[in-house]
């Protein structure tokens, strides 16, 4: 089906749609056009909401990414925390057990660290997202949650509050070491956002009700895994009809600002990103141009949202000597979408592993040489989002 977006609201319309009034804005005889993504709109936009923001008061509230929160099947944490282990530079810190959840800490230094949890008790609010033809099978697991520091974090909600966010809890969860909130699963992206206030030191995720279980899983004694270092960025799939809205949503609830886009029409893609800035984790947005249409004419983008829902697709992490470790890891069973991808001249090399079988996560390894200031290449995105079509 077409999709059509109103020239004056840019809402975005299952077509065909009647000529005389929007359904959204309510504006006499719009002009419908066919929908299909620029950056025209975002620009306009962006400003606005900056604005709006620092009037609000909420610039400075929200820092750099703290730890992201992955959830999986029961039956399937401790394996999907090995596989991170294996696969990664992180470290098993610890594991612990409250009333509603299993929690495994993983930790490096100069990172964010790395939650694997899977729940005990309570409803599931990402559930239906994850009920698609190629993620049904795992109905609780995903990248569920972004956890961004705040200084005030009673400050924070207040405000957001009165700007309509909805957060899973009514109150923030006060607990020894920090105080914590999440927002309700975006609308655009699947993504909830966590906001968390460290009382003293940071770093301990335990509550009063905690209680450490006796897991103790230790680190792969394999020397490439030194070469595996901190979490550069996160990449979220989307509808291409929400990719404004998904970024605005994100920037509205952060202190990033939208930083760029690549375009990639032969494969009708979008890649955009937003940063805090050009030290700290970035975050991702890939959409299509235009919507999905078919398995036969749509593009790797979209057929992922297609099979797999809006979910983060990828955790990127800088990596050194990428040439030997990316070696090392196909000799230690690792696979992969593609391989790796640029070179010293481009300034970058990346490359995607296969999903991981216990959490669906793409892994990105990703080495920027020498002076490159800049994030991505055109040329890697292409070849990178073509790869996705393998999934």
């Amino acid at each position: 089906m077409s999709k059509h977006i109103c020239s004056k609201c840019m809402e975005v319309f299952d077509g065909p749609v009647e000529e005389d009034r929007c359904p959204k804005c309510g504006a006499r005889s719009p002009q419908f056009l066919d929908f299909e993504n620029s950056d025209r709109r975002l620009k306009e936009e962006v400003p606005r909401v900056l604005a709006e923001r620092k009037e609000a008061g909420l610039d400075g509230l929200v820092g750099g990414l703290d730890a992201v929160i992955i959830n999986t099947e029961p039956a399937l944490q401790k394996a999907a925390s090995e596989e991170l282990l294996r696969f990664t530079g992180h470290e098993f810190d610890e594991a612990f057990q409250d009333p509603q959840y299993k929690t495994v800490v993983l930790k490096m230094e100069g990172s964010a660290d790395i939650l694997v949890r899977s729940r005990l008790n309570g409803e599931n609010p990402f559930r239906d997202l994850n009920i698609q033809p190629k993620s049904k099978h795992l109905p609780n697991t995903r990248l569920e949650t972004l956890v961004f520091r705040t200084t005030d974090l009673e400050k924070y909600v207040s405000i957001q509050s009165s700007r309509g966010v909805s957060f899973l809890t009514d109150d923030i969860i006060d607990g020894e070491k920090y105080s914590f909130i999440q927002t309700a699963p975006s609308r655009f992206t699947g993504n909830s956002l966590g906001f968390i206030q460290w009382h003293g030191k940071g770093g301990d995720y335990k509550t009063l009700g905690s209680e450490l279980m006796d897991w103790d899983l230790p680190k792969p004694d394999l020397g490439h895994l030194e070469n595996i270092k901190y979490l550069d960025h996160a990449a979220t799939r989307i509808k291409a009809e929400d990719r404004d809205a998904a970024i605005l949503e994100f920037i509205k609830l952060t202190n990033y600002d939208f930083d760029f886009a690549i375009f990639v029409k032969v494969f009708n893609s979008i890649t955009s990103v937003a940063r805090l800035s050009k030290s700290d984790f970035a975050m991702v947005f890939t959409s299509g141009i235009s919507p999905y249409v078919s398995e036969e004419v749509s593009g790797p983008t979209e057929k992922f949202v297609h099979n797999y829902g809006t979910r983060v697709h990828h955790l990127a992490f800088q990596t050194e000597d990428i040439e030997d470790t990316y070696s090392a890891l196909v000799e230690d069973g690792m696979e992969f979408l593609i391989e790796l991808v640029g070179s010293p001249d481009e300034g970058l090399k990346q490359t995607f592993t296969q999903p991981a079988k216990n959490t669906l996560i793409v892994n990105e390894y990703i080495h920027r040489y020498g002076d490159f200031d800049g994030f991505f290449t055109k040329s890697n995105v292409a070849v990178l989002t073509e790869a996705t079509g393998k999934q």
